[in-house]
């Protein structure tokens, strides 16, 4: 099987811009994982993918495999708990979480200690969670700590003592310099949404991406993000294609508008990536 289709959902322009290797790598990590689970042909990948992506993905599917082989079933009812919950609920107020506790119990009995590749089932058998330890190759983890050196002077601006509960000094551990990572918390966003400004109809880059090491961030994360988007294709596919979908209408948005180019360089279909270190 040789990956080359964009499923059945038409997304034209791959090949001009830079989600086109992260979808290659998405499409062969799909249909690997398909054929593995089912017993099916081997599948080759795309000649635009590098031996280190390959091996990325490969090592990945590896991972996703023997955590679904691996299931964990609970009794709790994810379908009845997320209609209980609003957007309000941030995990603060101890009253509201222990009604909702009582209400939608966990569904187990004390502590489950998990050690390999495990996926968390609800009453009904969907997955509601992953545990993929172990799934990122020795090249791959190389490439996030080098991205995270570029992130270190932003990172480090970031914190502040009067913070919001995002940056907050307290949230943070002291920075030292023997530290590998600058304690922070940055959102990297090619197209952030303006809330609370009058009259902007555009999104716009995220403050983190204005600087001058914009471009060499989005190159130093290509990989990692390739790979997170791989997962998931397999994980949560819906949401896969909505971000591709997305990404789609912002490339003609930026085109037809002159907006900045760093809009058309994000190889994550996500529109916003928080990076935190504490």
């Amino acid at each position: 099987m040789n990956v080359s289709s964009t499923s059945d959902i038409e997304i034209t322009l791959w090949r001009t811009w830079a989600l086109t290797v992260t979808h290659e790598a998405c499409e062969y990590t799909k249909q690997k994982f398909n054929a593995e689970k089912t017993g099916g042909d081997p599948v080759i990948p795309s000649p635009k993918l590098d031996t280190d992506l390959v091996m990325a993905c490969d090592r990945l599917v590896d991972q996703l495999i023997k955590a679904y082989k691996n299931p964990i079933q609970t009794q709790i009812d994810i379908a009845r708990y997320s209609k209980l919950i609003s957007p309000k609920d941030m995990g603060h107020n101890e009253e509201r979480e222990e009604k909702l506790l009582e209400r939608c119990p966990p569904g187990h009995e004390g502590t489950k200690l998990v050690e390999i590749p495990t996926t968390i089932l609800d009453a009904s058998g969907a997955i509601i969670a992953w545990y993929l330890p172990d799934t990122l190759t020795d090249a791959t983890q190389k490439e996030i700590w080098a991205a995270s050196d570029l992130l270190a002077p932003m990172l480090e601006k970031s914190v502040k003592v009067d913070g919001n509960w995002q940056t907050n000094q307290g949230w943070f551990n002291p920075s030292s310099e023997n530290d590998a990572l600058t304690p922070g918390c940055i959102n990297l966003s090619p197209a952030w949404f303006q809330q609370g400004h009058e009259n902007q109809s555009d999104p716009e880059v995220s403050a983190s991406l204005k600087g001058p090491s914009s471009e060499k961030i989005l190159k130093a994360i290509v990989r990692p993000a390739a790979i997170a988007t791989a997962a998931l294709r397999v994980m949560h596919p819906e949401q896969y294609w909505a971000g591709l979908r997305a990404f789609t209408s912002l490339r003609e948005k930026a085109e037809s508008k002159e907006l900045p180019k760093i809009h058309l360089q994000s190889a994550n279909p996500e529109s916003s990536r928080p990076f935190i270190d504490s």
